[in-house]
């Protein structure tokens, strides 16, 4: 029997994609989350042979919350789902050793077919995601990501470096060269850019 945890905030969603999952032999959902910490509370507690996760949840999202499980569980295998495979997050995630990448669209069939992929040993990347992150056009390092990230979500400068375990001098320095690379006057301003342009 193959434990899951399933993290996504979007209700109606997660409860169908629960309810589909333990209808497949072999499958049993231990527990649900709303929010990446919520997801971080399960995991640890549950220890599931899969964490499928949704990337974009409010507060902490999908990376943030695999990488303090990873701390705990370095080897907790991890499915993510997402709508939009942005190269830079793409990348990020592999290095955190996310197993696994597949579209909220895809067939519930399709994500218990990943879901033993991955509790097998083996990776999935779905050709519709791999597809979309071919092109990386982004010109933001990860670290300036993970600031324009923070900046979108409301946090101040203090507020990141806190976040990120960075110097507020640091964190500014990297907020100043995203504003030089998406020409823009503000951090706010860089923030929506790069969100406008699918690079957060």
């Amino acid at each position: 029997m193959t434990t899951v945890v399933l993290a996504d905030d979007e209700a109606l969603l997660r409860k169908a994609l629960a309810a589909l999952l333990t209808l497949e032999d072999g499958i049993t959902v231990v527990a649900e989350a709303h929010d990446g910490e919520s997801a971080v509370r399960a995991t640890l507690r549950h220890r599931p042979d899969v964490l499928v996760i949704d990337l974009e949840m409010p507060g902490v999202d999908g990376l943030g919350a695999v990488e303090q499980i990873r701390r705990e569980r370095p080897d907790q295998v991890v499915l993510m789902l997402t709508r939009h495979a942005r190269p830079g997050v793409l990348r990020k995630a592999l290095r955190l050793g996310v197993q696994g990448f597949v579209s909220k669209s895809a067939e519930p069939a399709h994500i218990t077919s990943v879901i033993n992929t991955l509790h097998g040993g083996r990776r999935w990347i779905d050709p519709d995601v791999s597809a979309l992150a071919v092109v990386d056009d982004c010109p933001l390092t990860d670290r300036e990501i993970d600031v324009l990230r923070a900046t979108g979500d409301g946090y101040s400068a203090a507020e990141i470096a806190g976040r990120l375990h960075l110097a507020e001098g640091t964190v500014r320095n990297y907020l100043s060269h995203a504003m030089q690379k998406t020409q823009t006057r503000t951090r706010h301003e860089a923030a929506r850019y790069a969100r406008e342009h699918d690079w957060l």
